[in-house]
């Protein structure tokens, strides 16, 4: 990693062409894989309905809360962040972003469950007593509330830019490359947030930025 560079890397290789029918009819293409991560990832476990809102309600976060609270666990009380279960973590978000970029319109390539395909993201192993504060686990996700405003403020001109680009692919065949580079970089801005508040792999405090 160079001295400059965040711990958390996204970047996505452009399409020179996208398919209208895979664009058309992604989400529907796009289930067993979804099918696939939800099992994974235990999207489903603890599902209810909840009569009163009328809403399919979870009372389990999943994996995702599981591999959270655990690392918490294990840098606080024993400043330690298993290899094995970096490298788990690392491949569940390569493929959750692989699996993101498709239905975003970013690729036509089918979500790989290995192959890293047109989507790089790269994560650096923490030397957790050298690098890490051990008590920062418990403040992190306070420390980067303002990111989740500023995510969520520009969480609605995402959605615009992919409802455009959607129909661009449709009429054109290709995803205006303004689009794209905004699409993509506010995914990684979502990456480097998580890296700082979630995977608790740096204590960096990640740049309001999208590039």
């Amino acid at each position: 990693m160079a001295k400059n560079e965040y711990p958390a890397r996204l970047s996505i290789d452009y399409p020179a062409k996208l398919s209208r029918v895979k664009t058309f009819f992604r989400f529907i293409l796009a289930l067993p894989i979804l099918a696939v991560f939800a099992i994974l990832t235990g999207t489903f476990d603890g599902a209810y309905y909840d009569e009163q809102t009328g809403q399919l309600m979870s009372s389990s976060g999943g994996i995702i809360v599981a591999l959270f609270l655990v690392t918490v666990l294990l840098i606080l009380f024993r400043q330690r962040y298993p290899r094995w279960w970096f490298d788990f973590n690392l491949e569940l978000n390569r493929f959750s972003t692989r699996v993101t970029a498709y239905l975003l319109f970013l690729t036509d390539k089918y979500p790989s469950t290995e192959e890293q395909q047109s989507v790089h993201l790269e994560l650096d192993y923490p030397n957790v007593k050298q690098d890490l504060n051990r008590g920062m686990p418990l403040v992190k996700w306070i420390l980067a509330f303002p990111h989740y405003v500023v995510l969520l403020l520009l969480a609605v001109p995402v959605l615009g830019a992919i409802i455009i680009a959607w129909f661009a692919v449709l009429f054109t065949g290709r995803y205006p490359k303004g689009l794209f580079d905004f699409v993509v970089g506010y995914t990684r801005w979502n990456l480097r947030v998580s890296a700082y508040a979630i995977f608790l792999i740096t204590d960096k405090y990640p740049a309001f930025s999208l590039k």
